[in-house]
């Protein structure tokens, strides 16, 4: 019997290998529409939401349901506790005892934010700056005003002081946000270069010693280098191990639940709701009532509580948030292996997953896992000396540091006489310049060249007037008031304030600038990274070009909305931001393509560390540069993040008068990086630039089964 086959009438075989064509293409033009989507989706998702959270969240921190203490006479406590309430009745959660050893404890368990022991006459005002500077301050503010009004002597005491080698209480801050780092950074990353580690038995023992890495690496730095931490050496090196390890095991269950979007997952919970409820930077009774809830299980507050407990309370009331992060661990081990048992069940020979990242260093994949392994390893690891060395290096011990400030007298002679008498005494702390002009001096504060004027007594006025500028730099406005202040008590001269350019309530404590900023840098640079992985079609300069204007001018106008509108942290303003965001977006986007043509994704540890690392401290948006070391002040001449903060401040509290010349530092910054792009584009032609090419015939397939089996 013949075998042969007949085609069936009407049939064309021409018309399927159309057909199957047709789909190809179909298919391919989808790939490259998804692709272009999530080039533009996650960098528009992370931005958003950490400028976003933080504005949301620290724009204008207000007291609420603060825990205070007042313990005395029942009467007398009892009465002051009312008007105390009365005064503003969201701002505290006032509870009365008789006992001043008890209320004193309370305060030194972080039960209460402070304590005031009532006497005849008098009243003692209990606060512990250890458990957060900016507390201690907020507390002081609701407290003594009353104190004074009912006609008693107000004495304070600070039961658990900041030690000298953190007197800024920001060691444990910038450690629980290093730890957090290293905690949710490497498992994105490592799904989507080397899937076959995040097997489970590969997973967590990799895991454990990861997190032993990053306790030594950052105990190292923060302790024997940069010495913020001294002693409680165990304590420390086992809250960090156990942090990462929590946080690492929890990211590897997102990874198992959502992919390489896990990131976004971390970020939300660690980042944008962790960092504002950490209680580390603000009193957690100063954020919106969600984040004091967040604060009880969120992993982020966990660390950084414990963190505080080991290095300025002896470890006294550490236990609560160690255990939280020991269930986080268990509970993400348990459900990822209780996924893997199920998937594994449900399909016993799955597909083999897609490697989305063929190398990190932007060349061909690695020929051995040696190298591959070795670049993972070390791109966390960079990131995480990097964010813990800079920023601590730059903040721990804030101090004056040749503060220029200005003295006026009746002649430049009894300025400078007084100016002399003061150098005398905080030499190096402050440069001075001796005015006869009280209106010389006021334009001089307004324009920033020194950032305050003491405006000595005269026949006509028999006290001393402090000049400040608030919207330039309120830290260091409550620097040289309390200086000051404390040198006019001590000479028992009547001293009085003005602030030449106030904060609104939207601003209240001057960051929305350094957030607004950040959102800034962050659009540039994030575009270039995820686009080159996601969409390397796009790398090309000619495509690239547009796609990064048109990027930096939907995400300027989208960062107003957020800080406009959205979070009410500014009002108005929407040409001239909108125009600098522009600017700013393009500059950082083109800076970042000229590592990202270098190094690949590696290039996100230069573009990070010089763009934020560096470019935070420099800025003066969190603390003004004249308290932190020489070399940030030079950086703060040139680096893009402090023209940009420099550049918002402008134009929101001074009229736009220092815009242009941080619009020309912008210029210069993206007008350089686009020529050195092209100039690399002629001598490097581009790897990687269609779609698909990512995961090309060089890569190592590694079949799901491997993830999945125990």
């Amino acid at each position: 019997m013949s075998t042969a086959t007949t085609t069936p009438p009407g049939h064309r075989p021409e018309k399927t290998a159309l057909e199957a064509q047709a789909a190809a293409m179909k298919r391919a033009k989808a790939e490259t529409i998804g692709r272009y989507v999530a080039m533009f989706f996650m960098p528009l998702v992370m931005v958003g939401m950490m400028v976003g959270g933080y504005l949301a969240a620290m724009h204008s921190p207000t007291p609420h349901q603060m825990p205070i203490v007042i313990a005395g006479a029942p009467a007398q406590a009892g009465l002051f506790a009312e008007t105390l309430e009365a005064s503003d009745p969201d701002a505290v959660d006032v509870q009365v005892i008789g006992n001043a050893e008890a209320a004193r404890r309370l305060v030194l368990d972080r039960k209460a934010s402070g304590a005031v022991y009532l006497e005849t006459g008098s009243a003692t005002l209990y606060t512990a700056s250890a458990a957060g500077a900016s507390q201690s301050s907020v507390v002081t503010a609701l407290i003594a005003p009353q104190v004074l009004a009912q006609g008693l002597t107000l004495q304070t005491e600070d039961l658990a002081p900041l030690p000298e080698n953190d007197s800024s209480g920001l060691g444990a801050m910038f450690m629980t946000t290093a730890l957090v780092m290293a905690g949710y950074l490497p498992f994105s990353l490592t799904l989507s270069n080397s899937p076959e580690l995040l097997r489970f038995r590969r997973a967590v023992p990799l895991l454990a010693g990861w997190a032993a890495l990053i306790a030594g690496l950052v105990w190292a730095v923060t302790g024997p280098l940069l010495g913020v931490v001294q002693g409680h050496a165990w304590a420390v090196l086992g809250v960090s191990w156990l942090a990462v390890f929590a946080i690492g095991s929890v990211q590897l269950l997102f990874t198992r639940l959502m992919g390489p979007m896990a990131i976004l997952v971390g970020m939300f919970l660690l980042m944008v709701l962790g960092v504002p409820a950490s209680n580390m930077s603000m009193s957690v009774f100063t954020m919106p009532g969600l984040y004091s809830h967040l604060h009880s299980f969120l992993p982020t507050p966990a660390l950084g509580e414990a963190l505080r407990s080991v290095m300025y309370f002896d470890g006294a009331g550490a236990a609560p948030h160690l255990v939280v992060l020991a269930i986080g661990a268990l509970l993400g081990l348990l459900l990822v292996r209780l996924i893997d048992a199920a998937r594994l069940r449900k399909n016993p020979e799955p597909a083999e997953p897609v490697v989305n990242v063929a190398s990190l260093h932007g060349g061909p994949r690695p020929k051995t896992r040696r190298w591959r392994y070795a670049a993972l390893l070390f791109f966390p690891l960079a990131m995480v000396t990097m964010m813990v060395s800079s920023m601590l290096g730059a903040m721990s011990e804030p101090a004056p540091r040749d503060m220029p400030v200005a003295i006026v007298g009746a002649t430049t002679e009894q300025a400078q006489q007084a100016a002399d008498a003061l150098d005398g005494k905080m030499s190096g702390l402050f440069e001075i310049r001796a005015l006869d002009s009280e209106p010389e001096a006021r334009d001089l504060v307004r324009d920033r060249t020194v950032t305050a004027a003491l405006i000595l007594p005269d026949r006509d006025n028999s006290a001393a007037l402090l000049l400040t500028n608030e919207a330039s730099s309120s830290s260091a406005a409550q620097l040289v008031t309390t200086v000051f202040g404390q040198v006019a008590a001590a000479q028992q001269l009547e001293f009085s304030t003005e602030d030449i350019a106030p904060l609104p309530e939207s601003d209240s404590i001057g960051t929305v600038s350094m957030y607004l900023a950040m959102g800034w840098i962050m659009a540039g640079f994030m575009i270039i990274i995820v686009g080159a992985s996601a969409a390397p079609a796009s790398r090309p300069l000619r495509k690239l070009l547009p796609i990064v204007a048109a990027w930096s001018v939907f995400m300027s106008a989208v960062l107003w909305l957020i800080a406009g509108p959205m979070t009410g942290s500014i009002s108005g303003h929407f040409w001239a931001l909108f125009g600098t965001g522009i600017m700013a977006i393009f500059a950082m986007a083109m800076f970042t393509a000229v590592f990202e043509r270098l190094i690949g994704m590696l290039a996100i540890l230069p573009v990070v560390g010089i763009l934020m690392f560096l470019g935070i401290p420099s800025s003066g948006g969190a603390l003004s540069i004249f308290m932190e070391p020489e070399a940030f002040r030079i950086m703060h001449g040139f680096l893009p993040m402090p023209a940009a903060v420099e550049s918002i401040k402008s134009i929101l509290y001074f009229g736009g008068d220092t815009v242009g010349q941080h619009l020309l530092t912008f210029g210069i910054w993206g007008a350089a990086s686009l020529a050195v792009v092209a100039v690399i584009d002629r001598i490097k032609p581009l790897r990687g630039a269609t779609p698909g090419s990512t995961t090309g015939a060089d890569l190592e397939p590694v079949p799901d089964r491997e993830l999945l089996e125990a």
